[in-house]
């Protein structure tokens, strides 16, 4: 069928709605008395025992993120942002039972005298506990990506500032306060290293190395040589971590390892993610939270799409996955196709059944922009477009699409995995 006449077909599936309920034609609702109502005044708690396929979705329309375990596909609970161009990610400290949330105010809603702080999570009840005042000008993105890092210990977590001067703002976690600004100048962005450094990237095509004492003030800052063209060909922010090394990928689809461990940062020669056919062919990266790396079995996904220079922010239809230490791909992914499950629930559609099939069949992928992948010895890769409220869940071992979260909100950019 003509792709014109499929996407009329889907809007005019989406415009009868309640005629496809339940995987059946012309199935009604069920009705109020039907539906059991659930208790009021009951206070759950996140489980104790957490799984290792859970993650975090956020929402910038409806300013929250939600946690979900994917094994069951159930909400666990929700944690709140506030003013910002999206709202930023949790950070976590699993060992400190706890998470925090990077948090800008106005004294009149979204205009006056500003405040920024650091509120801090139990992570099973999800309750505010404390809050850290930090200085007012903590950089927002509007993706999410590297504006903070718990480093390792979970004693300090660094949020990035940009006013527009560029410096980070250091919490001591265990003592609840802030403990100094130090200016970067020139460099942003936030990648944990260990338990007193962490990485940058900086204006001038070097990355910055900054070191801690004990009490989270600064004791030094060190820079590499420069490694990457910030004109001809840029790198994205969007790296993952392997120990004390991060990968980083340009926009024509250079891989950069940048290894932190010494006393100086050291780039890597960079490798092609594309051979030149492909390259000739239009392949590149794209999306926004592109990259993602599971450490024990040295691979890392990226999302690929085929455009021209400056589509670097376009969603992909495809995830390629790369053995890190052969330098080779080793498998091609067709990201799911996360706009069935997005439209299924308004039209209280099951995920089986011939209605559903229909679905999967008239609506056209939008491709995908973030990818995270679980860390444990069957993980997951969770997907997910910013423009839709749903996220696919495939097995990133195999590639193959094993299910959906549903009703995650309405847009976002960005997933956390522990």
């Amino acid at each position: 069928m003509h792709r014109r006449l499929r996407v009329s077909f889907a809007v005019l599936v989406v415009a009868l709605g309640g005629g496809l309920v339940g995987g059946a034609w012309g199935q009604s609702p069920p009705s109020p008395a039907s539906v059991a109502a659930e208790p009021w005044g009951t206070v759950t708690r996140v489980p104790a025992e957490p799984t290792a396929h859970r993650v975090w979705v956020n929402d910038r329309v409806l300013r929250h993120s939600l946690l979900f375990d994917a094994d069951t596909g159930r909400m666990l609970g929700a944690v709140d942002s506030a003013t910002a161009l999206s709202a930023r990610p949790p950070y976590l400290a699993p060992d400190r039972g706890e998470l925090y949330v990077i948090e800008t105010f106005y004294s009149r809603g979204l205009r006056g005298a500003r405040s920024d702080q650091v509120a801090i999570y139990d992570d099973e009840t999800l309750a505010v506990i404390d809050e850290v005042a930090i200085p007012a000008r903590s950089a927002d993105t509007g993706q999410g990506v590297a504006l903070g890092a718990v480093l390792d210990a979970e004693r300090f977590l660094v949020v990035l500032n940009q006013s527009p001067a560029s410096s980070v703002s250091v919490v001591d976690l265990r003592e609840r306060r802030f403990v100094e600004e130090v200016v970067t100048g020139g460099c942003s962005m936030v990648y944990a290293v260990d338990a007193q450094r962490f990485g940058m990237l900086c204006g001038d095509g070097t990355a910055l190395l900054v070191e801690l004492d004990e009490e989270g003030r600064k004791r030094r800052t060190v820079a590499s040589e420069p490694f990457f063209d910030v004109v001809q060909d840029p790198i994205t922010v969007a790296g993952v971590r392997d120990g004390s090394t991060w990968y980083f990928a340009s926009f024509e689809g250079w891989l950069y390892e940048v290894d932190f461990s010494g006393e100086t940062p050291v780039a890597r020669a960079p490798w092609s993610l594309f051979s030149e056919a492909e390259r000739e062919a239009g392949w590149r990266i794209g999306g926004v939270q592109h990259l993602a790396f599971h450490r024990a079995s040295r691979r890392l996904f990226s999302i690929v799409h085929q455009g021209g220079p400056g589509s670097h922010k376009e969603p992909g239809p495809e995830i390629w996955v790369y053995d890190v230490d052969a330098r080779k791909r080793r498998r091609q992914i067709e990201a799911p196709n996360v706009l069935v499950p997005f439209v299924r629930p308004f039209l209280e559609i099951e995920g089986e059944g011939f209605a559903a099939s229909l679905l999967r069949w008239v609506l056209p992928s939008p491709g995908v922009h973030t990818i995270a992948v679980t860390q444990d010895e069957t993980p997951l890769l969770f997907a997910r477009n910013v423009d839709l409220g749903a996220v696919g869940v495939l097995d990133a071992r195999t590639g193959e699409h094993v299910g959906d979260l549903e009703e995650v909100g309405l847009s976002g950019p960005m997933l956390v995995v522990p």
